[in-house]
């Protein structure tokens, strides 16, 4: 989710989303004094060198105006496959290097039971949510991602499975949710792309939108301090997978305000040069 690509989130229609005023509450922060898009740009463009008297023609300003708007409105992630030219063959990549093994364990730890609410922060190309669908028929399962093409190979996957679920754009630390939404929220290889404060507020959403008694459930690469070669010296060069630590995890997620945090399984992939880990934390 973090950097290489842009796009603009949608707004769902479904009644799990929050309300436009709501929606555009969570948006303070994200630009000059919380105001809308549009109407930051207005503000910035008075800075412009001769703004209030028009020394320049006036089109140049109202494109000046488009361009802030556009800045101020997107906000960059990190494609699914790193780079859109891969997205084609993620899935047979990550079910080699067996991604899929690694989600039936975590899903399998998290006593789901029928009729849930379930969410998939960072979903991708809907893996874990047609997987979730297709074990748990009754839950209603949806997928979040900032990534639109992404997003359209997970509806085409989910009809190809003859499954139904829910598929939004939009991001980790901005969760488009009512509170108390979801009774179980899970994310995989995904938490490495994001930095520190990121995921710090990506749990805080988390904790928002679970429901009391609800548990979040979070799959990932973490940091191993031992070398075992080239390709794991490239993989963890990666700038936020230095920080992907256990303890590091673990200390966000209680700093976020979730509880009872702790590390339920841990694994390895490509011959053991990748290690991998699974926490799970309560509201």
């Amino acid at each position: 989710m973090k950097a290489r690509g842009k796009c603009e989130a949608k707004r769902s229609t479904s009644p799990l989303v929050k309300s436009n005023k709501t929606e555009r509450q969570g948006l303070k922060g994200r630009n000059t004094r919380g105001l809308p898009p549009f109407r930051t740009g207005a503000l910035l463009l008075l800075t412009l060198p001769g703004a209030t008297r028009f020394q320049l023609p006036p089109g140049y300003y109202f494109s000046r105006l488009w361009r802030i708007e556009q800045r101020v409105s997107k906000k960059e992630f990190f494609p699914a496959a790193g780079h859109d030219v891969f997205l084609p063959v993620y899935d047979p990549f990550a079910s080699l290097m067996g991604f899929d093994r690694a989600r039936q364990e975590l899903v399998s730890a998290a006593n789901i039971e029928p009729g849930q609410h379930i969410l998939d922060v960072g979903c991708g190309t809907g893996t874990l949510v047609v997987m979730l669908k297709r074990q748990y028929p009754s839950a209603q399962i949806v997928g979040l991602d900032p990534d639109p093409k992404a997003l359209r190979r997970a509806q085409r996957k989910a009809t190809r499975a003859a499954v139904s679920a829910q598929f939004d754009e939009g991001f980790a630390d901005q969760l488009p949710y009512n509170e108390e939404t979801f009774d179980r929220v899970f994310s995989s290889f995904m938490f490495h792309h994001l930095e520190e404060q990121e995921r710090e507020n990506m749990l805080r959403e988390v904790l928002r939108v679970l429901k009391s008694g609800g548990s979040f459930h979070l799959l990932d690469f973490v940091a191993d301090n031992a070398s075992h070669g080239f390709l794991h010296r490239l993989f963890m060069s990666h700038a936020e997978m230095k920080d992907n630590r256990d303890a590091t995890i673990l200390e966000l997620m209680k700093r976020a305000g979730l509880t009872n945090a702790a590390k339920v399984n841990e694994g390895s992939m490509l011959f053991g040069l990748l290690r991998t880990a699974s926490y799970q934390t309560t509201k």
